[in-house]
């Protein structure tokens, strides 16, 4: 059987190149032949340091190479680059595989029966728009997962900005001065909203009204017209295929220094669109951390995914291992005497950190003002150390960062030697696109909290800290709640292997 020969093979291949960092190479290959072998779905959960450094992809390209049918790589391009240069050539020239692999946006030919490595953007909208670029039944394994719902949300979310609307009035010249005036109306309305840190505003129910309204009157006008009219603008029909309050989220988004609103369109849960994409093929998806558990089913009921193998890979308890420092005195992020405890005890650690270990300092927290006010105060006292959200910094820097800024560039930045997270990233309720899928759940009488906020910032919490796991290196988890919230144990665990410590360690001092 294929899971026999490709266990030999990399049983050998390990054993030549030396005892491997990650324990569980030969499980993962044997897991993703017998995908392929019996058509049958997986989702494997590598975690810890291995996905961050993409060692487990080893075993998945030997399986992969070694199927004698075709299959399917869906990949971020960074990773597709990385296996096309380095991975691949080294398995072929030792292993003598001669496999054809091909990178592309569609299927090669109908006599390819090699591999061909995609990207998530072109493999989802074929997918997700019945293009019909790549046959039904190809084995396809999703490398990265993380960020799969990420990618499903960018897919499926219509856009439409100031170009937009001249299209439209191009398209329909009898409605002109309907168009620019619902345009106004609406950039006005936009205008007029609170300011807030997202820039982003929730539709109203007389926002929807007068684009229902221009959609009825548009729509009729081509039935009654005496004239041959244009079909409707491509990005306004997907907007119009998406427009179905409240089961989509809807919202402004308003760049006031420009004077200029754009809307947006996109279903609020993601099941009911990827159920049927799940049954065209096999499909292996691969991540560091899908969910809190093992069998992942909050993470399969999210993205409509049914009868699957799952497995969570354990972490390497010896070189995964971070010093994960705990303090208990500081007050809860929700109170007013939080911000001038935390500057305090930041500033202690940057002064009692060896700075003999290598590596900057980083600072997470998504509370735009404070950190702001908290990168504006530690520039005052340590000087051009000091960065808010740049990527080209130096040994020695004190980086200042947002969840989703460390996220896009912590490959970018050499791995820190403190870790220091501010406050745990719990989507906030003051962001109207988390409010609204907040909403949504409540209107089914779920559990938002169990089944949205926690997850997300425990696998943002997982990912956000797996380069501090080279070298062991140090954590400082300031957020109080993980000590007087029921959800703090769930969140402790999801951190482990670590060492915990309430008090500063001896061996962070200089």
């Amino acid at each position: 059987m294929i899971e026999a020969q490709v266990h030999q093979q990399l049983r050998a291949l390990l054993r030549e190149w030396g005892e491997p960092s990650w324990p569980h190479h030969l499980t993962l290959a044997r897991l993703v032949a017998r995908a392929l072998r019996l058509g049958r779905s997986a989702l494997l959960q590598v975690g810890g340091l291995s996905a961050y450094q993409g060692e487990y992809r080893l075993s998945y390209l030997i399986a992969l190479m070694m199927w004698p049918g075709p299959a399917i790589i869906v990949a971020p391009e960074s990773t597709i680059q990385r296996v096309l240069m380095v991975e691949l050539p080294r398995l072929q020239e030792k292993l003598r595989l001669r496999k054809s692999v091909q990178r592309g946006s569609h299927w090669p030919g109908d006599t390819f029966s090699g591999l061909l490595m995609t990207t998530p953007e072109d493999w989802l909208s074929d997918r997700l728009g019945g293009e019909n670029r790549f046959p039904e039944g190809i084995p396809t394994l999703i490398d990265d997962a993380d960020n799969l719902e990420r990618w499903l949300r960018q897919q499926l979310t219509a856009d439409l900005g100031p170009l937009d609307w001249n299209q439209l009035a191009l398209a329909y010249p009898d409605h002109q001065r309907l168009i620019q005036d619902t345009h106004v109306a609406l950039t006005h309305a936009a205008f007029q909203r609170p300011t807030n840190p997202y820039h982003r505003y929730l539709l109203e129910e007389g926002d929807s009204q007068q684009l229902q309204r221009l959609h009825q009157i548009l729509t009729a006008s081509r039935v009654e017209s005496s004239h041959v009219e244009g079909p409707m603008p491509p990005r306004w029909a997907e907007f119009w295929r998406q427009f179905n309050p409240p089961n989509h989220l809807l919202w402004f988004a308003v760049e006031r220094d420009r004077g200029q609103m754009s809307l947006h369109c996109a279903p609020v849960e993601l099941a009911t669109a990827l159920a049927p994409i799940w049954a065209q093929q096999p499909v292996v998806l691969i991540g560091a951390a899908l969910d809190l558990d093992a069998a992942a089913d909050n993470f399969r009921q999210r993205l409509g995914l049914d009868d699957l193998t799952c497995l969570q890979f354990a972490p390497n308890r010896h070189n995964d291992a971070i010093q994960l420092y705990l303090p208990s005195h500081l007050p809860l992020p929700n109170t007013p005497e939080f911000q001038g405890g935390l500057h305090q005890e930041i500033r202690r650690l940057l002064m009692a950190v060896r700075p003999d270990r290598p590596g900057p300092t980083v600072i997470l927290l998504d509370d735009l003002p404070l950190k702001g006010q908290l990168g504006a105060a530690l520039a005052g006292e340590f000087g051009s150390r000091v960065q808010v959200e740049q990527a080209d910094i130096g040994p020695n820097s004190i980086l200042v960062s947002g969840w989703e800024f460390w996220r896009q560039h912590r490959a970018l930045v050499p791995p820190p030697a403190l870790l220091i997270v501010a406050t745990l990233p719990l989507p906030s309720l003051e962001n109207p696109m988390v409010a609204s899928r907040v909403a949504f759940h409540k209107r089914r009488r779920q559990d938002w909290f169990r089944l949205y906020l926690l997850p997300t910032a425990v696998t943002e919490l997982q990912r956000a800290i797996a380069p501090s796991r080279q070298h062991q290196g140090m954590v400082a988890l300031l957020d109080t709640r993980v000590h007087y919230r029921s959800y703090g144990a769930q969140i402790l665990e999801a951190l482990s292997p670590a060492a915990c410590v309430r008090s500063l360690p001896d061996e962070w001092r200089p």
